[in-house]
């Protein structure tokens, strides 16, 4: 009796939950995707393609994002709820023991207590308190196995969501690609002098000394005023999908301080101007890979390095929110995001976009004129 007493007391033990409900991260993924796959498909009929494939490969790193956070809360509770399963098998395992013990037992054998009728009465009472107490949690644990089970299909039900979605992302990006390369609709500013980009680019030591010189391969610009954009100061969206890695003047694994943030981001993610703009210069630099350098208003530079792919010309006018280029990498395959959302790892950030901003040639925190944001 008194083992029989322990193990009730052990599977009544309470376990704390304080989990929310994955199922509505994961149904919130499937609406972003959803309407990503629409935006995509009308696109094809969109006057102004390029807005509406930008869209769409906005919405689908939205909808990929939310999902993998659908994904990650689905398998740490699956986990969680597995993990506590085991850990009273062995008491399930007692209790189921001694009561088959009991019912293999005669039923003279299971009413006497060997001390008497006193002990026999308030043995057949501690038992009758103990069977509602046993029931409770045989309803628990079957309820337990059956959400475990229920999570373990809508994790392969939104893994082929995500599957169908990293496909709709891919086609977007292509076709986004292909949209900016045959753009001819935005205004020109100023036209770019080649020759004087060589010699500026090979007379090059930092990035600070290229983009204070940046204007010098200008020809036959046109001299209009640009829009005052300090009122957005502080409010204006990061250029791309990210984690803050580095904050300004902060020194890297190697010890070097730039003047600049630094953002992690995904693979493929879509680079976009965060305000209308001038591009002063866009190409490979030094060791910084595709550099943009955005001109938002007289004597303000916003300066994006590490990209993979940009668009755009030299001297055009770019309005904000226009995609501007694509990270590099490559997009894992969905058995690896699977495993990442398993462990509860945030690895999938491989590439890094380094931002600076530069008012009268001085550098400057980005972080005052950017908004904070959490991917």
């Amino acid at each position: 009796m008194r083992a029989l007493i322990y193990i009730v007391l052990l599977l009544l033990s309470p376990a704390a939950h304080a989990d929310t409900d994955p199922r509505q991260a994961a149904s919130a993924a499937v609406a972003l995707l959803e309407d990503a796959a629409v935006a995509l498909v009308y696109s094809e009929t969109a006057r102004d393609r390029v807005k509406a494939l930008s869209a769409a490969v906005r919405g689908y790193e939205a909808g990929l994002a939310a999902m993998r956070v659908g994904l990650r809360q689905v398998a740490i509770r699956e986990a969680r709820m597995t993990q506590e399963i085991n850990l009273r098998e062995g008491g399930i395992s007692r209790l189921l023991g001694v009561l088959q013990t009991i019912v293999r037992s005669p039923a003279p054998t299971i009413l006497l207590h060997p001390a008497g009728p006193v002990k026999t009465a308030r043995s057949a009472m501690l038992l009758a308190d103990v069977t509602p107490g046993l029931q409770a949690q045989a309803q628990a644990l079957r309820r337990d196995l059956d959400e475990v089970t229920a999570l373990r299909q809508l994790q392969q039900q939104a893994s082929n969501h995500m599957q169908k979605g990293l496909v709709g992302a891919q086609s977007a990006r292509t076709k986004l690609s292909q949209a900016m390369s045959g753009r001819r609709d935005l205004p020109q500013r100023f036209v770019e002098d080649p020759l004087q980009t060589a010699v500026l680019i090979a007379a090059t030591e930092t990035l600070a000394a290229f983009a204070n010189s940046v204007g010098l391969i200008a020809t036959e610009e046109i001299t209009t005023a640009l829009p005052d954009i300090a009122g957005q100061k502080g409010r204006l969206a990061m250029p791309v999908r990210g984690q803050l890695l580095r904050i300004k003047d902060e020194a890297d694994a190697a010890g070097v301080v730039r003047p600049g943030i630094v953002l992690a981001t995904r693979p493929r993610a879509l680079v976009t101007a965060p305000a209308a703009a001038t591009i002063r210069y866009r190409g490979p630099l030094l060791d910084y890979g595709q550099v943009l350098i955005l001109e938002p208003q007289k004597d303000t530079l916003f300066v994006l390095a590490g990209l993979a792919q940009v668009y755009g010309k030299i001297g055009q006018v770019v309005p904000a929110g226009s995609p501007l280029g694509l990270m590099g990498g490559q997009t894992p395959q969905i058995d690896a995001i699977l495993s990442q959302s398993r462990d509860g790892t945030g690895i999938d950030r491989t590439q890094t976009l380094y931002i600076e901003v530069r008012q009268g040639n001085t550098p400057v925190d980005p972080l005052d004129w950017f908004t904070s944001q959490k991917d």
